[in-house]
């Protein structure tokens, strides 16, 4: 396979120059339907030959020196040091963000549905991927990645940040639970449908919580990965489905 047959999205955001960063579709690799056909999980249920193949596919596009550093996602807030993940085959750590100061160390995210957000900071010393869903953007994830980036010495207006291909709030009805989960500055996020149910906008909500910590330099947003089917995995659209993969690290 060569490296064009990949459909990769490049962040439009002023990273420095030593920052690389990148997002998949599901386009280009050697999965079979439902997880048709470049699905990087493997706990999703996906032939693990087929994941192997198209991590491998996608590590030559990039020209990776290493593996990237998977996460068991829990829709969780913990950060952790993404160095001291294992590069392998399974995603065993459980947390549902990184951060790293090390060159060639490769944090990332997986979604299909949820919103991926990439960090880093105006020297490019450091970068950091966050998996946002409701649970975890409500929780305090973002906030949480703040806190790693003050805990290197930066400082929130130093941070940049992109949101990747996340589902639109058009596509996504939450129920009262969600609604009485969010806080008060959060509701500008959701537009209630009826007494019910809403309509609950990640891209927002993001953009809220990281105002919120000081961080105003925030790219990205806009896609939908439930409206875009040949394009974009999506879990509420198609329930058993593989998952996309944002990735973010240093020269």
């Amino acid at each position: 396979m060569a490296a064009t047959d990949l459909e990769l999205i490049r962040p439009d955001w002023p990273a420095p120059a030593p920052v690389h960063a990148v997002s998949t579709t599901r386009v280009g690799g050697f999965s079979n339907s439902p997880y048709a056909s470049l699905n990087l999980a493997a706990h999703v249920g996906d032939e693990p030959r087929a994941v192997k193949q198209n991590r491998t596919a996608l590590g030559r596009a990039l020209s990776l020196a290493t593996a990237p550093r998977w996460l068991n996602q829990v829709h969780g807030t913990e950060v952790i040091d993404a160095e001291l993940v294992t590069p392998s085959m399974t995603e065993s750590v459980a947390a549902d963000a990184s951060i790293t100061s090390v060159a060639g160390v490769i944090c990332a995210i997986m979604t299909a549905d949820c919103l991926p957000v990439l960090f880093t900071e105006r020297s490019g010393r450091h970068v950091a991927a966050a998996h946002g869903g409701w649970r975890g953007l409500v929780a305090g994830i973002l906030e949480n990645m703040v806190a790693a980036f003050a805990a290197r010495g930066v400082q929130p207006e130093e941070i940049i940040a992109w949101l990747g291909p996340a589902i639109s709030p058009l596509a996504y009805e939450i129920d009262t639970a969600v609604v009485k989960a969010l806080r008060s500055d959060d509701r500008a996020a959701l537009t209630l449908t009826d007494s019910q149910h809403g309509q609950l906008d990640l891209y927002v909500l993001a953009r809220q919580r990281l105002a919120a910590s000081g961080v105003d330099a925030v790219f990205g947003g806009g896609l939908c990965t439930s409206a875009e089917p040949e394009r974009f995995f999506s879990y509420r659209r198609d329930g058993v489905c593989g998952r996309q993969a944002t990735l973010i690290w240093r020269d």
